[in-house]
């Protein structure tokens, strides 16, 4: 094999170390419910990744957390056209009936509270999710019902 078909398998083999890498990250997550510095180090030992790579991928997705979250997750959309549809009292009603604020967690850990970038519902803002579920067009007197329904 001559040193340019080497350097092609390497190559291919790092590729596909880092397309493994993000599935590595969400199993890890899914069965701990967050990626501990001791889950980043194992993954990053695993697949010969540097460990600030890893970091990097973990903080940088909203959907990932190094640090732990309530059973039921709220993604409150902060982009522009929600911030212009009064996403912020939006995210004051939620804080105000939960008793926490962004990045914080419930006492029971029933509940997270976390603002994003954009959830891509702009014409339907201000919107959030909370788990999977999407709900927009918010306003403070909805919260209250909508929060009501999980457990």
């Amino acid at each position: 094999m001559d040193g340019k078909n080497r350097e092609g398998s390497a190559a291919s083999m790092k590729n596909s170390k880092r397309e493994d890498l993000l599935a590595s990250l969400e199993r890890a997550q899914d069965e701990h419910g967050y990626l501990t510095r001791e889950h980043l180090v194992e993954i990053s030992r695993t697949l010969d990744i540097p460990l600030s790579d890893v970091f990097g991928v973990a903080s940088f997705y909203s959907f990932l957390s190094t640090k732990p979250r309530g059973r039921n997750i709220i993604r409150i959309c902060k982009s522009v056209p929600c911030h212009l549809k009064n996403a912020q009292t939006v995210i004051e009603s939620v804080a105000a009936e939960l008793g926490i604020g962004p990045d914080e967690i419930t006492e029971d850990a029933r509940f997270s509270l976390e603002q994003v970038g954009c959830i891509g519902a702009c014409d339907m803002a201000p919107a959030m999710l909370i788990n999977n579920d999407f709900y927009a067009n918010l306003t403070p007197s909805k919260i209250a019902r909508i929060l009501g329904s999980y457990e």
